[in-house]
């Protein structure tokens, strides 16, 4: 059993950046591809991106890519989310999750975070 738990969000401005952890225990967490999602009110959720086991490949939606990165340090069990040149349309919980296939759909994520709130002012 994995567990995950996200911090970092809160409010910034339009332009802005953010930076959200994802502290992982329990398991083997280089075991792990960890992903991020997101959710707004009244939508689905989203995929962000995802970082394979040993951080050597990322991939990202469209929405975000050029201005969110991801990394982890597996020596923290950490996975980051640096988020720059932040939208309005960026504001939804943000949350990591843990996967064995890099190429799952969400569906296929083994185990969830709780999720913290990005909310983007314009």
């Amino acid at each position: 059993q994995v567990q995950l738990v996200e911090s970092g969000g809160g409010l910034v401005q339009a332009g802005g950046s953010l930076r959200l952890s994802c502290a992982a225990s329990g398991g083997t967490f280089g075991s792990y591809a960890m992903g991020w999602f997101r959710q707004a009110p009244g939508k689905e959720r989203e995929f962000v991106g995802i970082i394979s086991r040993s951080g050597g490949n990322t991939r990202y939606a469209d929405s975000v890519k050029g201005r969110f990165t991801i990394s982890r340090d597996n020596t923290k069990n950490t996975v980051y989310l640096q988020m720059n040149s932040l939208k309005p349309e960026d504001t939804a919980v943000y949350y990591c999750a843990a996967t064995y296939d890099y190429y799952s759909e969400s569906n296929g994520y083994n185990y969830w975070g709780q999720g913290t709130q990005v909310t983007v002012s314009s």
